[in-house]
C-alpha cells in the first residue's frame, strides 16, 4: 500500500475513532518520535493514542487538514484542532512508510490548554 494510501487510512480511522483500524497502519516495531520522547513499539503507541482518542473523539471537536505531501515512502501534513481542553494551533506528522506500514513517525504540535 502508498504511502498516500496508509494516510488516507489513517486519517479515517482517526475521523471515525477506530484505534484498531489506526493502529493496523503501523509496524510491529514503529518508532514514534514525539515532544516527550521516543516511543517504540504498537504497545507503546497504544496508550497515546487512547489518549488521543478519548481526546478528539468529544463533542464539538475541529479538525482540519491544512497540507498533505507524499513522496515515495514518506508523507508530511500540517493540521490545526480545537478540542474541549486543548486548541492545537498547529500540528505536524512525517510518517515513514515501507511494505505498507507505518515504520516512523514525528510528532509535535503547539498546544494551548482551553479553559
Amino acid at each position: 500500500m502508498s504511502a498516500e494510501r496508509i494516510l488516507q487510512h489513517h486519517l479515517e480511522c482517526f475521523g471515525a475513532g477506530d484505534l484498531e483500524g489506526l493502529l493496523s497502519d503501523y509496524a510491529e516495531d514503529i518508532v514514534f518520535f514525539a515532544p516527550d520522547g521516543v516511543i517504540e513499539g504498537l504497545a507503546g503507541i497504544r496508550p497515546l493514542f487512547e489518549g488521543m482518542f478519548a481526546e478528539f473523539g468529544q463533542p464539538g471537536v475541529t479538525f482540519e487538514l491544512h497540507a498533505s505531501h507524499a513522496r515515495g515512502d514518506w508523507v508530511y501534513i500540517t493540521w490545526s484542532a480545537e478540542t474541549p481542553e486543548n486548541t492545537y494551533a498547529l500540528g505536524v506528522d512525517t510518517l515513514v512508510v515501507r511494505d505498507g506500514k507505518i515504520v516512523m513517525q514525528t510528532f509535535a504540535a503547539h498546544v494551548t490548554p482551553r479553559g
